[in-house]
């Protein structure tokens, strides 16, 4: 007999996913809470380094699962997702506190994983399955790991951070959109919407959509940047 999570599919604000939404929240508050005790101590900085290993040790056996001849999907097993991508930067910059890598992780980990988990392109088996715990790890774990370099190691955003982020996601999604149109894919969702209802549907057809997401996300992603400028403007 199968267990029951795995004869359950995953339904979009379902319990499972107000579970992970609750999570998820009680995360942030708690990383938020206790940052400013122990920001700039060596604790911090190992903490940094143990949540780096973590990311890794997590991720990692995901992806060679995912590139495994019995699981493998052009579909969807190549790390060419934006959360692929974070997941590596977040763990460099808990790593190394290097500020690409924090930009990265900032933009990234606090914009696009939230629209996931509030959008979730998920479709297969119930909490417990490894589709279920690889899609909401990985977003959970990269959204943490940007509010614990922000408030435990006092990292910030710059505008120069802001210009390389919004510079690599554009190369990247023109990148994808090139793949996709050779593969068959649809990494990004820069070749078509998802499946599932998402901010994208308000956003208008192909390609319209695509530029409105990125003048919506460099806005947002300049209103994440200018109170952290203003304050060093006002320190200084």
């Amino acid at each position: 007999m199968r267990p029951l999570s795995a004869e359950r599919s995953f339904a979009a604000y379902g319990a499972s996913h107000w579970i992970v939404l609750a999570v998820l929240a009680a995360g942030v508050v708690l990383l938020a809470r206790f940052g400013g005790r122990y920001r700039g101590t060596p604790t911090a900085a190992r903490a940094g380094r143990v949540f780096a290993v973590v990311l890794v040790a997590f991720h990692l056996p995901i992806l060679v699962y995912d590139l495994s001849p019995a699981r493998f999907d052009i579909q969807h097993s190549l790390p060419f997702q934006i959360s692929d991508l974070v997941w590596m930067a977040a763990a460099w910059a808990l790593w190394t506190h290097q500020q690409w890598a924090y930009g990265l992780t900032y933009y990234w980990g606090l914009t696009l994983a939230p629209q996931a988990m509030i959008t979730p392109a998920l479709q297969g088996p119930d909490a417990l399955s490894i589709d279920f715990v690889s899609f909401w790890g990985q977003h959970l774990l990269v959204l943490w790991a940007a509010v614990y370099l922000t408030w435990w190691v006092g990292m910030r955003p710059t505008w120069r951070s802001f210009a390389l982020a919004a510079v690599v996601t554009v190369a990247w999604g023109l990148a994808m959109l090139a793949f996709n149109a050779a593969a068959g894919t649809n990494y990004l969702f820069v070749s078509r919407k998802p499946d599932n209802p998402s901010l994208l549907d308000l956003m208008g057809g192909w390609p319209w959509y695509l530029g409105v997401e990125l003048v919506v996300g460099l806005a947002a992603w300049a209103l994440l940047t200018w109170p952290w400028t203003r304050s060093r403007a006002l320190t200084a």
